[in-house]
């Protein structure tokens, strides 16, 4: 497993505790490191992408929104609903990220962290999103 992977997986673990916690993920990021055992290389890209998933948190749900047609947002389960934030802020705010590498990236965490149906699902919302804003 590459480092990259890592780093979403440690992003997608932060944005979940903190959705569980009603909190900031960046506020549990530090906390989520020294705590869990973290490739250290990992941690910058993860950073990257809290931070830049919590500034943009907004922008990116509304995208999901738009391409989750029949979906709302905050019925999606926590891990798919953080695994299309990922998703969409790399294929949207992330310049050196090809989107063919940020759809499979989340399809595969989709398959170590959720259930067998959300590979499909989160695959056809970001590819929905990568068509409907012009990253390709």
């Amino acid at each position: 497993m590459g480092i990259r992977r890592k780093s979403r997986e440690l992003a997608l673990q932060a944005l979940y505790q903190a959705e569980m916690n009603e909190g900031q993920a960046l506020e549990y990021f530090p906390l989520l490191c020294e705590n869990f055992q973290s490739a250290k290389q990992a941690i910058p890209y993860a950073r990257t992408l809290v931070e830049g998933i919590s500034l943009n948190i907004t922008r990116i749900d509304e995208l999901i929104k738009q391409y989750a047609r029949n979906w709302r947002v905050d019925r999606m389960s926590i891990i798919d609903r953080n695994l299309l934030r990922i998703g969409v802020f790399e294929l949207i705010f992330a310049e050196n990220v090809p989107a063919s590498v940020a759809i499979n990236e989340a399809i595969e965490v989709a398959k170590r962290f959720s259930t067998d149906d959300s590979a499909s699902f989160i695959n056809g919302i970001l590819d929905a999103v990568s068509d409907g804003e012009g990253k390709r």
